[in-house]
């Protein structure tokens, strides 16, 4: 996981040339400021004016500059570190605004050329502060830059704070691919509780698509005194077609590649009955975490086990994984008689661990289960019909 901090190279935004002027506070220039207190009318430079202005404005606005006799040439809206907010003019050229919106805490110096239509230029500065934040809303995302992962992957945004501007936020994120995978966001709470935002295909994405994530959310307000302070990027490539199918009631799990069966495993599932069975519907491999240990307090099964366990990757939040159990064996393919997890045998699991990589689904049915592994609850966004996912979305 990591933070990626996306900087904006400054670029004037230049105009066709006309004529200029202006004052930096946003008020009327003077005959004077333009040079010439005995020019003719005609030959004073453009009014121009800026807006926010002033220390401690609100954040979360675009910066808007407007021309008065004459167009404007050239717009910058730079930041203490070099970022500029880029933007357009209309098409007259006397009205500009930024495309991205005013950060909390940042100081911004704007810088505008203008000219009339006798030819007389101008160029004046203005600036601006912006109040800090009550909140920073900051963003935990999946999956890491440059990583090869499953079919089954979604991008997975976990916010902070909450977020009651949901609509205001899913504008910001940009996903696209090299094949233009049809997919949409879908706003749920994630099991730690907090808000959270995944965006899904339609269906498995192809194997070899590469996607990438643009959250431009610096200057966004989140709602609830929460404020984005950066933007997120994010690029991944969908390896090899692998779909794990898990079948409980056979007590077998089998390995499939681009729709080949490779292995067949004998396994234990979740003991029938009671609060160690295990979850059914698609769960998705989240992480590949080795040796691990695992204690039946932290998944509300008192003291059931506390022991070292080999090959865990993890399927749930809650807690269900596969791996190797070799406590188990004389079960494996007979019985289910785990606490949930779905255990193999030591030398399967190490053959298996190899094989399998973040982002695979496992595909899991069988009639003693207790229940379809929820949205939050890892990655069980497939578990939702494409319908319903879509109305998920703010947006829609």
């Amino acid at each position: 996981m990591g933070h990626i901090r996306v900087r904006i190279a400054a670029v004037a935004v230049l105009l066709a040339p006309l004529a200029a002027c202006s004052s930096g506070s946003g008020t009327p220039a003077t005959h004077a400021e333009a040079g010439g207190g005995s020019a003719a009318a005609e030959d004073r430079p453009a009014t121009v004016t800026v807006t926010p202005k002033g220390k401690g404005v609100r954040a979360g606005e675009p910066v808007k500059v407007t021309a008065a006799g004459g167009t404007l040439t050239s717009v910058t809206v730079t930041d203490a570190e070099g970022r500029s907010l880029g933007g357009r003019p209309a098409a007259d050229g006397t009205t500009w605004s930024s495309a991205r919106k005013a950060s909390p805490g940042t100081s911004y110096t704007v810088t505008v050329e203008t000219t009339t239509k006798n030819g007389t230029k101008n160029t004046v500065t203005s600036a601006f502060t912006t109040a800090e934040a009550d909140k920073v809303n900051k963003v935990d995302w999946r999956p890491g830059a440059n990583k090869v992962v499953g079919i089954a992957q979604p991008v997975s945004l976990v916010f902070d704070h909450p977020v009651t501007d949901k609509a205001a936020v899913e504008r910001q994120l940009k996903i696209t691919t090299s094949d233009a995978t049809e997919g949409s966001w879908g706003w749920m709470e994630d099991y730690s509780g907090r808000d959270r935002i995944d965006w899904r295909p339609k269906e498995y994405w192809k194997a070899g698509t590469k996607v990438t994530l643009r959250a431009e959310l610096n200057g966004t307000d989140s709602g609830d005194g929460g404020w984005f302070v950066r933007d997120y990027a994010t690029t991944f490539t969908i390896g090899a077609s692998q779909v794990v199918k898990v079948d409980l009631d056979r007590k077998q799990l089998t390995l499939e590649r681009d729709g080949k069966a490779v292995r067949t495993i004998p396994v234990s599932g979740g003991t029938p009955g009671g609060d160690k069975r295990s979850w059914r519907g698609t769960a998705v491999l989240m992480a590949k975490e080795g040796t691990i240990n695992m204690n039946s307090e932290t998944v509300g099964l008192g003291d059931a086990y506390d022991k070292m366990v080999d090959h865990s990757m993890r399927l749930t939040w809650s807690g269900m994984y596969a791996h190797a159990a070799p406590w188990n064996d004389k079960w494996f393919g007979k019985a289910n008689m785990s606490s949930g997890c779905i255990g193999m045998s030591d030398a399967n699991a190490a053959w298996f661990y190899d094989q399998v990589r973040p982002g695979d689904p496992f595909e899991i049915k069988g009639k003693d289960t207790k229940g379809t592994v929820a949205p939050g609850n890892g990655f069980g966004d497939w578990n939702v019909s494409w319908a319903d996912w879509q109305a998920k979305s703010a947006l829609r």
